[in-house]
C-alpha cells in the first residue's frame, strides 16, 4: 500500500462507502479494494484500487470524488471501471483496457475475484463468471502487452 495524503483520502472514502456491504464470501467489502491497492506500484493506481467499486456499488458520484480532491487521472479511470448495466460485460472490458490505470486496477480485481478461495459456496454462477473473468483477463493482457484483442 502507498500511503499519500490521496491514498488516505481514497482510504477513507472507501471505507465509509462500503460500510455494511459483504462480498459474495460474506466477508466485509473492503477488504477487496484493500487487496487490490496493496498490489499497485504507485499512487494513482493505489487510489483508483481503493475507490474502483465506490461509484459502480455505492451512493458516491465522480462529482463527489472530486470535489474530495480525487485528481482527473483517477476520475477518468474509476469513470471506466464503473460498469452500466446496459453495456456488454467484454465491451466494458475492452472500454477500459487503452487506460494504463483502468487497466491495472481491473487486472487486479479479475484475478482477486478469480480466487476460488474467496467464495464459500461456488456453484455454478461462480462457474460462470470465472469464465468470463478468465476472458477479460486476457483481454486486458493482450492490451497491455500491444497485441490485438482476443
Amino acid at each position: 500500500m502507498i500511503y499519500s495524503e490521496l491514498t488516505r483520502t481514497a482510504m477513507r472514502i472507501a471505507c465509509a462507502a462500503h460500510q455494511g456491504q459483504e462480498d459474495k464470501g460474506g466477508f466485509p467489502y473492503i477488504h477487496h479494494p484493500l487487496h487490490l491497492a496493496e498490489q499497485m506500484t504507485d499512487e494513482l493506481t493505489c487510489a483508483a484500487a481503493l475507490l474502483h467499486d465506490v461509484v459502480e456499488d455505492t451512493d458516491w458520484t465522480l462529482e463527489q470524488l472530486a470535489q474530495q480532491g480525487i485528481p482527473a487521472p483517477v476520475l477518468e479511470a474509476l469513470a471506466l471501471l464503473t460498469h452500466a448495466p446496459d453495456t456488454p460485460y467484454l465491451d466494458y472490458v475492452r472500454n477500459l483496457s487503452g487506460n494504463p490505470i483502468a487497466r491495472a486496477v481491473k487486472l487486479a480485481d479479475l484475478r482477486h475475484n478469480s480466487d476460488p478461495s474467496r467464495l464459500s459456496n461456488p456453484d455454478g454462477n461462480a462457474r460462470a463468471r470465472l469464465n468470463k473473468y478468465t476472458q477479460a483477463a486476457a483481454l486486458l493482457v493482450a492490451a497491455e502487452n500491444g497485441d490485438a484483442a482476443p
